[in-house]
């Protein structure tokens, strides 16, 4: 492997490099100990749109880490900023099928969100949503995914916050935003314009907060699919870690491979801690 030098930023994911739900990975504090005293910029950059920034500072906290909302980015957030670049807030309409990590900074950019069953009919035209958008949703329900169908079946754009078919927990790998998808996808025949890992467009906005360029940022991950591919794609380096999604089998039949691989955020920590002054 190339040697681990030039590290002026890192973006880093979150479920499965930071924590197993609400379970903190060891080492969590020693980790961002050493990113401050190093001087380590950092984007906390994550596919899940389930939370809002503030909600992940609170969880963080919880865990012993302090963090700002400025140093998180969430799927949620840059599918926001990337309809707000492409439709014009003022006359869209918009329905998620999300938690408030997703409806929070559409709803901030300006959009007007539609609520359950409000969909463009002969007798209501105006009722129903331009665009529908879909997180990851722990409260979800029938009547939400019925709302979400029947206005794509009308007519309206199918927006992913995220792809990844299975999340991280403390239980184990579960279901992600992709099953969703992919129960929509089903129900209508279309398929969704993705927005987060592996499309390039969060490690872009997390650059451009953090005020570096590809040669000096690296993403660290645990997500082959996403993390890494995304990385790829973007130009930057990647490191994956193996507390998470993939695994050093898949890693053999991976068409990419990260840069670096290493067990878990305490070898991280030892590598940032070997760097050159």
């Amino acid at each position: 492997m190339e040697p681990f030098l030039n590290v002026r930023a890192l973006i880093i994911d979150m479920d499965g490099v930071l924590w197993h739900g609400d379970q903190a990975i060891p080492g969590l504090t020693t980790f961002f100990e050493t990113l401050r005293k190093q001087k380590i910029r950092f984007i906390l950059a994550t596919n899940n749109a389930g939370m809002t920034p503030a909600q992940y500072v609170l969880k963080l906290a919880k865990m012993g880490v302090t963090v700002t909302e400025d140093e998180i980015l969430t799927s949620g957030i840059t599918t926001a900023l990337y309809l707000s670049q492409h439709e014009n807030p003022a006359t869209t309409r918009v329905f998620v099928l999300g938690e408030a990590g997703a409806s929070e900074p559409i709803k901030k950019c300006g959009f007007t969100l539609t609520g359950l069953y409000e969909v463009n009919t002969t007798a209501t035209p105006n009722q129903g949503a331009d665009i529908v958008v879909c997180g990851k949703d722990q409260t979800l329900t029938w009547d939400k995914l019925a709302t979400a169908t029947l206005n794509i079946r009308a007519g309206a754009k199918f927006i992913g916050t995220n792809a990844d078919t299975t999340l991280p927990t403390e239980y184990g790998i579960t279901h992600g935003n992709g099953a969703i998808l992919a129960a929509l996808q089903a129900a209508t025949g279309v398929i969704p314009t993705i927005i987060g890992k592996p499309e390039p467009i969060i490690y872009q906005q997390a650059m451009a907060l953090l005020g570096t360029d590809t040669s000096e940022t690296i993403a660290i991950g645990d997500r082959l699919e996403t993390d890494i591919l995304g990385a790829v794609r973007t130009g930057i380096r990647s490191l994956m870690v193996l507390t998470g999604v993939s695994t050093q089998e898949d890693l053999k039949t991976s068409d990419y491979q990260p840069t670096w691989v290493m067990d878990d955020i305490l070898a991280v920590t030892a590598a940032l801690q070997s760097l050159p002054h």
